[in-house]
């Protein structure tokens, strides 16, 4: 095989080896895995006898067009309106660069060049892959399918697939599903990822042992619209994975001459499981920050929870005065502080501080709060509107909705069509208004709401329109903007919740909010489905009052603020009911994680065990290897000390070194590594002490 035929993209450890198919005129996986792994047959190679398929349909081809392979799910189907659909290409050239690659194919009949697109992440696992598709015939191209990749994984008999699901309140709950023949597919056609699958999947093969790290397999799509993802495990022992974004329409235009690029899939691998592969997406995420990483993630007091719409200047300075007395450092008002805003029925789009509720004026208010020290934030959900609100009767073109048919209110609201150039000029002249007028430090971006009469009246035909793109793409106009005009500004992503966690929006902000549930158990299992997609740098979670609105189910203060620490630390309490002796415990609870934080955002993090497990963790551990931070659990019954002779429960660390001294201050205690590693970190569980963050240091 000649060189031009076959090439190996290589990340930090890994490498990915494409090439040429010898059946026909399309690209299929060589190899992925390790540094190496491409040396010797590949482990994706099959007998080329094929019945009752084609070649294509079953070669494990990186991207394949409806017409080449007609029956196990094509990528890419197209056509001329009105016309047979169907791509026949044949492989035009190969463009190759240091950490890239292209491959275009072409078809000339019908007008339409493929370029099948590779980029590696230096200093990550993690392989960018995309397709651009440009019409170069006379004649527009109607596309059914445009999916930006397709992987495929080698597996012996099934393959384990891990995802996240859930609903609001309930995101991120970590599933698995053993497939052994057949189709999955999840996705979202709520214009955002929703809240019931993130855009997110890892494949190991289904063979191996639970109890043992296997090499896992993952793919993230980078878009917060609507999407697909699909696996198939097909003839021959292997999955097939391929993933896009959904059109609203059902289809795309293609102008002759015009380029559509679909959104990047990152691809990623690990040899040490599915705790491996978290990692790497968390040195992904850490690389998306850019400098804006080595910005300290705020503590931060949030009023929601104690005040709702309740808002008012003199009540808010309380929560203010108190939020600085422990020791936090930013206060966010949140939904509540605009005009029109008595419940949930009005005042969205009218973005003007609520007289009444600020009668010293705005401006002195934020004065007021910054003078105790704190930096200060605010609530707003830019794509919504009011009926009945001042820009709801300026601008009724401006929401989403079908002539003839009636306007449905989802939380009694609409949504403003952020795809039209004047609702984003809008949105822009807002936030700058805000952001400038105002000594804003923080910027809670909400979406509580999917579009539901989804239309463009007098935008012209409705099946030549892409609402979703646009829609996306003005979203990411606005947050780009934001990074540009107001870089010292924090902002926070929201959608009732996790429902537009993505890695498009992750690039553009500096923390999410995973789920609006914050009742302890439910939100450490919240996390720890995140965790395995995402950062602890960028997952905001604060401490709420007990019982709570979700669980009843009881845990200590120190539970509830360990968990918030797993991420980014905030608070949601009314701190005005909190008795002398919980604010002291809060007070001490926020300067241990100002201490460990720098470890806790930045360092490796490991998880041991799971919520469903009687004692789970996990594990920080800095950069240079100087500390260790454990967040650990009791989930078990809290009935005190045992009724009979019992031992400590024990955390078995990992990635320590074992030949090395570590010593946990807090306790005058110091273990081996070998220790810490072979019989783990002794845990005494009482109904008084269900939680911990214990610090090791290096010796």
């Amino acid at each position: 095989m000649t060189p031009r035929q076959r090439w190996t993209l290589r990340t930090e450890h890994t490498g990915y080896t494409v090439r040429l198919s010898p059946d026909g005129p399309w690209a299929e996986l060589h190899a992925w895995g390790p540094h190496g792994v491409e040396d010797g047959p590949s482990a994706l190679d099959w007998s080329h006898r094929t019945h009752f398929i084609t070649p294509a349909d079953a070669a494990p081809a990186e991207y394949v067009p409806h017409g080449l392979r007609p029956f196990t799910g094509a990528d890419l189907i197209a056509a001329r309106p009105g016309s047979d659909r169907g791509v026949w290409w044949s492989f035009q050239d190969a463009r190759e660069e240091p950490g890239a690659l292209r491959l275009t194919f072409t078809d000339d009949v019908l007008g339409l060049r493929t370029t099948l697109c590779y980029a590696t992440v230096p200093g990550t696992d993690v392989l960018h892959r995309w397709t651009e598709l440009t019409c170069t015939g006379e004649e527009e191209l109607r596309l059914e399918r445009l999916d930006s990749a397709a992987v495929n994984i080698p597996v012996t008999a099934a393959a384990r697939l891990t995802y996240l699901t859930g609903q609001w309140s309930q995101e991120f709950q970590h599933t698995q599903l053993d497939l052994t023949r057949g189709t999955f597919t999840m996705g979202s056609t709520q214009g955002v990822p929703g809240h019931a699958y993130a855009p997110w999947l890892a494949v190991q093969d289904a063979t191996a042992p639970h109890d043992a790290p296997a090499p896992a397999y993952g793919i993230a799509l980078e878009w917060p619209g609507n999407w697909h993802i699909t696996a198939q495990a097909e003839p021959g022992g292997a999955v097939r994975v391929r993933a896009g974004r959904v059109p609203h329409e059902g289809a795309v235009r293609l102008a002759p001459g015009d380029t559509l690029t679909t959104p990047r899939l990152a691809c990623a691998f690990s040899p040490d499981g599915l705790d491996g592969l978290s990692r790497v997406w968390h040195r992904y995420e850490r690389r998306l920050a850019g400098e804006r990483l080595h910005r300290p993630r705020k503590v931060l007091y949030n009023s929601w929870e104690a005040t709702g719409f309740d808002v008012d200047a003199g009540s808010q300075l309380e929560l203010a005065e108190a939020a600085a007395d422990l020791g936090a450092e930013l206060f966010v008002v949140d939904d509540g502080w605009f005009t029109g805003r008595a419940d949930d029925t009005g005042g969205l789009g009218d973005w003007h501080p609520d007289p009444a509720a600020f009668p010293h004026g705005f401006d002195r208010f934020v004065d007021d709060v910054r003078a105790l020290g704190l930096d200060f934030g605010l609530w707003i959900e830019p794509e919504a509107v009011s009926p009945g609100s001042r820009l709801h009767v300026e601008h009724p073109e401006w929401v989403y909705r079908i002539d003839g048919r009636p306007a449905r209110r989802v939380r009694n609201q609409l949504l403003l069509d952020l795809g039209r150039a004047d609702v984003q000029d809008f949105v822009l002249a807002t936030l700058d208004r805000l952001l400038t007028g105002h000594a804003i430090d923080y910027l809670k971006w909400d979406m509580n709401r999917p579009p539901t009469e989804r239309g463009r009246p007098g935008a012209g035909p409705a099946d030549r329109l892409d609402l979703d793109a646009e829609h996306v793409h003005g979203y990411l106009r606005v947050l780009d903007h934001l990074r540009t005009a107001h870089p010292h500004v924090t902002v926070e992503g929201c959608a009732g919740g996790g429902g537009r966690v993505d890695h498009a929006t992750l690039a553009r902000t500096d923390v999410v909010w995973p789920s609006d549930n914050t009742a302890p158990l439910d939100r450490l299992r919240i996390q720890y489905g995140f965790l395995h997609a995402h950062a602890p740098h960028v997952m905001s979670s604060w401490v709420t009052d007990a019982p709570g609105v979700f669980d009843p189910r009881p845990r200590s203060l120190a539970f509830r603020f360990v968990t918030a620490m797993c991420g980014v630390l905030g608070i949601g309490a009314d701190l005005r009911t909190w008795t002398p002796g919980q604010r002291a415990e809060a007070a001490g609870w926020i300067a241990r994680y100002k201490q460990v934080r720098d470890v806790i955002h930045h360092g490796e993090a490991r998880l041991l065990g799971s919520p469903g497990d009687a004692t789970c963790a996990v594990q920080y551990d800095a950069p240079d290897g100087r500390r260790t931070v454990v967040a650990a659990f009791s989930t078990g019954p809290l009935d005190g000390a045992p009724l009979v002779p019992g031992r400590p429960a024990r955390l078995r660390l990992r990635g320590l070194d074992p030949t090395a001294a570590y010593r946990d201050a807090a306790t005058a205690t110091t273990y081996s590594g070998a220790h810490l590693l072979h019989y783990g970190l002794p845990c005494a569980w009482t109904a008084d002490h269900d939680a911990d963050l214990v610090v090791l240091t290096r010796q």
